[in-house]
């Protein structure tokens, strides 16, 4: 249909996966593509750069037009280099997907300093690797008019909190403040960024236990949600009819997108001198609690379970 006929795309995290799912459904669409993934294995460790090469390949022999690199994402000449290849070999870039992402899955009291920092190093420092210098070519184009698009990757393991992925939980929070302050900073440069939560079935969620999952394929459950299934979400906010939209968080799995809402304050109190404890703690119960005291074990257990496959 050639949604995204002569746009120009950067997708990290492009080697398997949803990443490899998107390049291919984006070149589908008429996008040129520079692609990257550094070909670890699912906790960061090793480098393979033939996954990512193969999926050039496959384009390429689609007569599509894609270019891959294998350099560690993390590393802020990487992501430079993603951005200065896109306008070399296609002369603009319009569209940065940052997909790339590992897991260290532990209880906060296991995990190490090691297992934390290379958790948020990928995602976070990631994202920054590859967002910054496609904000400053943005930027640099002055056309507010643009259509430029960043879509970034979180996780329902942040915005719901699982327990066994501090590491992970932290980093696509992250992420998902860094979607708002790009949203709100870059808009007068044509600019939109938004932000996915996908579920999938991938090599990251194949590491999760199976008392952990969703489910089984049988059953309807993770092990049948398919990568494919993100693309289309996130061809719709790579497009340029998507320009309504910024600054949001939606969810993609199976044939289900949702919207997340925005976080906001919901109550407040005041004091007309400084808060005495006793005052404070009554003010708190009477007016927070019933809005905020937790959900129910069982509602709890159900969404741990969502944001571990995640």
């Amino acid at each position: 249909m050639g949604i995204l006929k002569g746009r120009t795309a950067i997708i990290t995290g492009a080697g398997q996966g949803i990443g490899a799912a998107l390049a291919l459904a984006f070149a589908r669409e008429g996008a040129n593509l520079v692609i990257n993934d550094l070909g670890t294995g699912p906790d960061g460790t090793g480098g393979d750069d033939g996954p990512v090469h193969r999926v050039a390949e496959q384009i390429n022999d689609l007569k599509g037009s894609a270019v891959a690199d294998a350099g560690d994402i993390a590393d802020v000449a990487t992501g430079r280099r993603l951005v200065e290849t896109a306008v070399a070999k296609f002369g603009k870039l319009d569209i940065l997907v940052n997909v790339a992402g590992i897991l260290r899955d532990r209880m906060i009291f296991n995990m190490t300093e090691a297992d934390w920092d290379a958790v948020i190093r990928v995602h976070l420092k990631g994202h920054f690797s590859t967002v910054q210098p496609a904000a400053a070519y943005f930027r640099q184009q002055r056309n507010p008019e643009g259509n430029y698009r960043i879509i970034n990757f979180t996780s329902a393991s942040g915005l719901q909190g699982s327990p066994g992925q501090a590491n992970y939980a932290a980093a696509k929070m992250g992420v998902v403040g860094l979607t708002y302050s790009l949203a709100q900073g870059l808009a007068r440069y044509g600019v939109t960024a938004n932000a996915i939560a996908p579920v999938a079935a991938t090599r990251l969620t194949g590491t999760i236990p199976s008392d952990k999952a969703v489910g089984d394929a049988d059953n309807g459950g993770i092990a049948a949600l398919k990568p494919e299934h993100i693309a289309p979400i996130a061809l719709y906010l790579a497009s340029e009819r998507s320009g309504w939209l910024s600054g949001r968080t939606l969810s993609a799995g199976g044939l289900d997108v949702g919207l997340y809402s925005n976080p906001e304050e919901i109550r407040q109190i005041s004091s007309t001198s400084p808060w005495q404890f006793d005052q404070l703690s009554s003010m708190l119960e009477k007016s927070f609690k019933q809005v905020a005291d937790g959900l129910p074990p069982s509602v709890f257990a159900t969404q741990v379970a969502s944001a571990s496959a995640s």
